[in-house]
């Protein structure tokens, strides 16, 4: 089955004031695919998962050249509706940031806050998303009790069913892992590789290994420039680029 082309990057350069952070990158994303984008520190990685969404625009000084179409429409058209565009391509950060409030009004303050829904609707919605998310079975007795007495592991995976409930078609996950154990790790993995049958999915591995386990395809990126990119299996077994295999080896980074 050939895969359409849901997130569509041509020619995209980007700056930080003077600064070039992307250099005339190239790249499609395909629907249902977890693409791992990956790269040493500095490489752009994150500035380009937040330009998918537009939370570069929150950065004064932030600029950028090219395309990037989302089914065909250019998210940087004058007209793009920006919060509707953020609700559509979600974002997940390193750090979990569970809001200060119980878990269950955590999941429910998007589809409160979305077309007028009955309590009935909402409860439906949390437990849906919490379910997607693996965290439902461990919460569903304390639903109403703070989401910061969550562990590590299961903030984050509220942090992803808060995004899941907002109903998007792409999720971006930028190192949602880095500071997870390996047991919460590995449920979140599980749970990525579920979701890719609704959502697209765009995550910045913390460590090569997680991008060779979980992704479809990948991108490297070194200092903003696209090296290679490929099914995940053909790149780390045969990459095309020396300092594709330099990376991915160890042997910088």
């Amino acid at each position: 089955m050939i895969q359409r082309c849901k997130i569509a990057i041509k020619g995209l350069n980007f700056y930080y004031q003077e600064k070039q952070v992307i250099r005339g990158l190239n790249l499609d994303i395909l629907a249902n695919e977890i693409l791992a984008v990956f790269g040493p520190a500095n490489s752009g990685v994150t500035t380009l998962l937040r330009t998918l969404n537009r939370l570069c625009d929150l950065t004064p000084g932030a600029r950028h050249e090219g395309e990037i179409l989302l089914d065909g429409e250019n998210i940087y058209d004058p007209n793009m509706n920006v919060p509707e565009l953020r609700r559509r391509v979600g974002m997940v950060f390193d750090v979990p940031t569970p809001l200060p409030m119980s878990i269950f009004d955590n999941v429910a303050l998007g589809p409160r806050m979305g077309k007028m829904k009955t309590k009935k609707d909402v409860e439906e919605e949390v437990e849906k998303a919490l379910g997607m998310a693996a965290l439902w079975d461990e919460v569903k007795d304390r639903l109403h009790t703070p989401a910061t007495r969550l562990s590590g592991g299961q903030q984050q995976r509220l942090c992803i069913a808060r995004v899941l409930a907002l109903e998007p078609e792409v999720i971006l996950l930028d190192r949602p892992c880095s500071a997870l154990d390996p047991i919460s790790t590995a449920k979140i993995e599980d749970s990525l590789k579920q979701l890719k049958e609704k959502f697209t999915i765009i995550i910045a591995p913390h460590t090569i290994q997680q991008a060779s386990r979980i992704s479809d395809r990948v991108a490297f990126i070194l200092m903003g420039t696209l090296i290679e990119q490929g099914v995940t299996d053909k790149v780390f077994a045969n990459p095309q680029d020396k300092r594709t295999s330099d990376y991915i080896t160890g042997r910088f980074g």
